[in-house]
């Protein structure tokens, strides 16, 4: 078994979610993926539970990958990644659109360097328009683009944030998608390219009701948490499809003697009722439920808190859930790599780094630095942030 991305190296100057989880992704897929952060670390260092010095959400989003610290504002720093990309095969950065560009390190500068170089940047609302200096992160996404009103109509309550960080998640994969593609024509063309994604882009792609929202229609509720013997069910289908299947399958009937005057709402109410009462009257327990929208093939699922996830069946032959090195002689869970291959090998090879715990070995390794060099940078670059 090989990794498919066995010998790529990659150069992570990325923060938070959007760049840490693409660089975590091509980590699991076997790629060197070397982090680079400020001698003040990743804001998610700080983020969860700490178990030997590291953050549950920062080991979560670059396990597996080795760490570097250097400042970029210093020009040994600049020197140190531009030494660097000549021998890596992507970057990853999710600064605001201008700001590689004042470091000296945009990607025309970086391509001259190394043609090859493979450069994904990931921005809130992209480069060269009137947005793009607006500080973006999901949230900020999730409300211009649309997903926090919907949320609010659908459910009558006010407006909220979503519970999961949707805009960051989708711009890394689809960044992902894009980078992987170039890594591929790269084979034919000799030359890398730049990718550039904006979360606010692949959020509105993603968006499988968008069509709906640009033709000015309204989005009605397709799927419900229902309340059964067997505990709350999400049940697959809007309930005009679920009540059509309760009457034909089972006979259940809405009880209304006068249904030609009944008004739209006597209806609705009346069959919600009868739906309520089949479901934790007339199956008095679990597998009774269960076997009833088995048979109407009606597709359920539990209302589980996460941390019930590794519960669930699949979770746990699939091992979604696996223990890693919590830097502190013990183990801590994280999700697995979610790519399986017949052939080929993903998975999360290691926890997550402490701050610049790789210094010397990557400059040594994609340099080939004596220890005077590195030691001359390294100096330069902590007495300046010292002065």
């Amino acid at each position: 078994m090989s990794y498919p991305l066995a010998g790529i190296k990659v150069l992570d100057l990325s923060r938070v979610l959007a760049g840490p989880f693409a660089g975590r992704m091509l980590s699991d897929l076997g790629a060197d993926v070397v982090k680079l952060e400020p001698f003040e670390g990743d804001v998610t260092r700080h983020w969860g539970v700490k178990r030997g010095d590291i953050s549950g959400y920062y080991h979560q989003q670059n396990a597996g990958k080795r760490n570097i610290a250097v400042d970029l504002r210093h020009p040994k720093g600049v020197q140190i990644v531009k030494s660097l990309v000549k021998q890596a095969d992507v970057l990853i950065e999710n600064f605001r659109p201008d700001v590689m560009q004042r470091l000296g390190i945009d990607y025309d500068t970086l391509a001259e360097i190394n043609p090859r170089l493979i450069m994904l940047s990931i921005s809130g609302f992209g480069a060269n328009n009137t947005d793009s200096r607006r500080a973006a992160y999901a949230p900020i996404i999730h409300a211009e683009t649309g997903l926090v009103a919907r949320q609010a109509e659908l459910t009558g309550a006010f407006p909220t944030e979503l519970p999961l960080s949707v805009a960051d998640t989708n711009a890394a994969m689809h960044g992902l998608i894009g980078l992987l593609a170039v890594l591929y024509a790269r084979q034919q063309s000799g030359r890398g390219d730049h990718v550039e994604i904006a979360m606010v882009d692949a959020t509105i792609v993603t968006n499988d009701g968008m069509h709906s929202a640009l033709e000015g229609l309204r989005v009605g509720v397709t799927n419900e948490v229902h309340e059964t013997a067997g505990g709350l069910l999400m049940l697959a289908g809007e309930f005009r499809y679920i009540w059509k299947l309760l009457s034909s399958v089972y006979g259940v009937s809405d009880g209304l003697e006068d249904l030609q005057n009944a008004t739209l709402e006597e209806k609705i109410e009346s069959r919600r009722a009868a739906s309520r009462h089949f479901f934790t009257e007339t199956c008095s327990n679990r597998e009774e439920v269960i076997v009833a929208l088995d048979k109407m093939n009606i597709a359920w699922g539990d209302v589980r808190p996460a941390s019930d996830v590794q519960e669930l069946a699949s979770v746990k032959a699939r091992g979604s859930i696996i223990e890693v090195d919590d830097r502190a002689g013990g183990t801590r869970s994280i999700p697995d790599s979610p790519y399986k291959f017949r052939q080929l090998e993903a998975d999360v090879r290691a926890g997550a780094p402490h701050l610049g715990e790789h210094n010397e070995e990557v400059l040594r390794q994609w340099l080939d630095w004596s220890d005077e060099e590195i030691s001359d940078v390294q100096a330069a670059m902590l007495t300046s942030t010292t002065n």
